[in-house]
């Protein structure tokens, strides 16, 4: 690690603790100007760190910048190996654009890539996805033989499903799941899932996939454009200390990069709990742009969704063929 990030971990080790110059150089086994340049880094960087004469520096408890240095603490044991493939960044154009490069290069499984902000963010049918202040972007590289699920639909269960644990876990909140990649909150969407596969051109096989999660945590009304206010929520709508980076640990605990992926069935019962329009009456939009209304039912071993037409013909429906719309009840 590089000496800004050593201070800044031993600082977010012991936030609203104050260290000394002095202390700080001896614990870490630099020179006090080392210090000071780290600090003045972090400082520009968006850090408060506060410093009082006689006390020295201390990392305000309301800081709640994304660092590695601020998740690592917080992941479990079986997770802790992916510190070794975090990467987290102030600014990208999109956290899936750059998991793609990585992947090309040949990251490792399990590599995850997180942003303050995206430039340009994207989500299903290369629509661009909102990606306002107080969100969470994160992108992981995952390699299928890692994995052994057998439908690819599977991944984007297991986000869905792991990203309303994860909120729940954080806030005490229970989101639920708009089939089949966006997680609502209090009636408001405040995440999407975009999974990209490539496939290698020489064998034919799937190669990897990145799974990428936008979170609206601590977004507050006024940072979403006039158009999305009324439609788009966050977890808590204002400023909470920490929340991020919490989140992000308690996402990457749920989601194997590590460690073995859970039995498929597994999967998909935790998907389908947590489901909002199984038992209601839906609109079903197809590609060609035509609609009809139906009730949801049940999602297969592929979380493939099961509708009922008003004439009682039961249709499966894939994600990449048709979107819904939830009627009101």
């Amino acid at each position: 690690m590089t000496t800004k990030e050593r201070v800044l971990a031993l600082l977010e080790a012991h936030r609203g603790e104050h260290f000394s110059g002095a202390q700080l150089a001896a614990s870490l086994g630099v020179s006090r100007n080392a210090v000071w340049k780290a600090v003045t880094e972090l400082r520009a960087a968006g850090c408060r760190i506060d410093a009082a004469t006689n006390r020295g520096y201390c990392y305000a408890a309301e800081n709640d910048l994304l660092s590695v240095q601020g998740i690592l603490p917080l992941l479990s044991e079986t997770a802790r190996p992916l510190a070794a493939h975090l990467q987290v960044f102030p600014e990208l154009a999109s956290t899936n654009q750059t998991a793609k490069e990585l992947a090309l290069a040949g990251a490792a499984h399990g590599t995850a890539v997180i942003a303050e902000r995206q430039t340009q963010g994207r989500g299903r049918y290369m629509r661009s996805f909102c990606s306002p202040p107080g969100g969470l972007y994160i992108s992981m590289i995952l390699h299928p033989d890692r994995l052994n699920f057998a439908h690819i639909t599977t991944v984007t269960a297991l986000a869905g499903a792991a990203v309303c644990e994860a909120v729940e876990a954080v806030s005490g909140k229970k989101p639920g799941i708009k089939w089949v990649n966006d997680v609502f909150l209090d009636g408001k969407k405040i995440c999407g899932i975009l999974t990209e596969a490539v496939t290698d051109i020489e064998s034919g096989t799937l190669g990897w996939l990145v799974l990428g999660i936008g979170i609206n945590v601590t977004t507050r009304t006024e940072d979403f454009p006039p158009d999305l206010r009324e439609i788009a929520g966050s977890v808590f709508g204002e400023d909470v200390p920490g929340s991020r980076n919490r989140l992000a640990a308690e996402l990457l605990n749920r989601i194997p990069g590590c460690v073995p992926a859970p039995a498929e069935a597994e999967v998909i019962g935790r998907y389908r709990s947590r489901l909002m329009m199984l038992g209601r009456q839906v609109t079903v939009v197809q590609s060609d742009g035509t609609e009809y209304s139906a009730a949801a039912l049940d999602i297969d071993e592929a979380g493939h969704l099961i509708v009922e037409t008003a004439a009682g013909e039961r249709r499966v429906l894939s994600s990449g063929e048709i979107r819904i719309r939830m009627q009101e009840s």
